[in-house]
């Protein structure tokens, strides 16, 4: 798919978040463009999820702005889908697989209105898609974590967004939903959806995503997977944190990436 970098999804200006004073992103300036299924990559503490919140409004910005399609998110909330991590969830609440899924529909539905049938066959739809449909009447709580996981991605399909951003969606799944999760995200690329995930595997990295956005509180870098996937900026990201620098040094060599620095 040919990735258009003209008219971007997203834009971020100057955004910075801090708690308690201390900064957790810096002054980050950030465009994306239509169609990438983008990989979010740091080292612990970079402000990878801190970034998904800031764009989602969930944490107050200290400084900049943020602007999806054009606009503020309070403007096109129902063309933005968001999945959380899964620790943030309460999977004790009682509610079955369907019930969860159709919940991605209420943003176009409004809180106060009742599902419609159409809304119904949308969530079976989605469930069918991550191979979940046989679990439909099941209390999510009863759910394995990879099950889980694949209700929350089916609530998302739901939606029927045009940009979504999820927070660390393999982890703690099994290899089958790792593979069910990352075809249906490269599926919806190909449709020109917009897909932002915060991902820890560096070894799938350029498998996955064919844009990579590097943190460590402030912009190391972001582009193509080409581009901006490299060693010197996998240093500059990660310094001596990165254990396994060896390895991805060897995997960039074998796929004959450019070092190109972009930032």
């Amino acid at each position: 798919m040919i990735i258009n970098v003209e008219n971007p999804v997203l834009e971020i200006h100057d955004l910075t978040v801090t708690y308690s004073r201390k900064p957790v992103l810096w002054g980050v300036d950030l465009t994306l463009p239509k169609g990438a299924l983008v990989g979010v990559i740091g080292p612990n503490g970079a402000g990878k999820s801190t970034l998904i919140k800031a764009i989602m409004e969930i944490v107050p910005l200290s400084s900049g702005w943020v602007e999806l399609l054009g606009q503020p998110i309070t403007e096109i909330r129902n063309r933005v889908s968001y999945v959380p991590q899964k620790e943030s969830v309460d999977w004790d609440f009682p509610a079955s697989v369907r019930d969860v899924v159709v919940m991605g529909r209420y943003a176009e539905l409004g809180l106060f209105k009742r599902p419609r049938k159409a809304d119904y066959e949308a969530a079976d739809y989605a469930l069918e898609q991550v191979n979940m449909q046989q679990f439909a009447s099941r209390q999510i709580s009863q759910l394995s974590g990879g099950q889980q996981q694949r209700v929350f991605l089916a609530r998302a399909l739901a939606q029927n967004a045009e940009i979504y951003f999820m927070d660390e969606p393999f982890a703690g799944v099994d290899a089958a939903t790792e593979k069910t999760i990352i075809n249906i995200l490269k599926n919806m690329s190909e449709e020109g959806k917009t897909v932002v995930v915060v991902h820890h595997d560096l070894q799938t990295v350029s498998q996955y995503f064919n844009w990579v956005v590097q943190l460590n509180t402030r912009l190391v870098a972001s582009g193509p997977i080409d581009q901006a996937f490299t060693q010197e900026l996998l240093q500059e990201t990660y310094g001596g944190k990165l254990s396994i620098l060896s390895e991805v040094g060897n995997l960039l060599k074998k796929q004959q990436f450019p070092t190109r620095d972009l930032t």
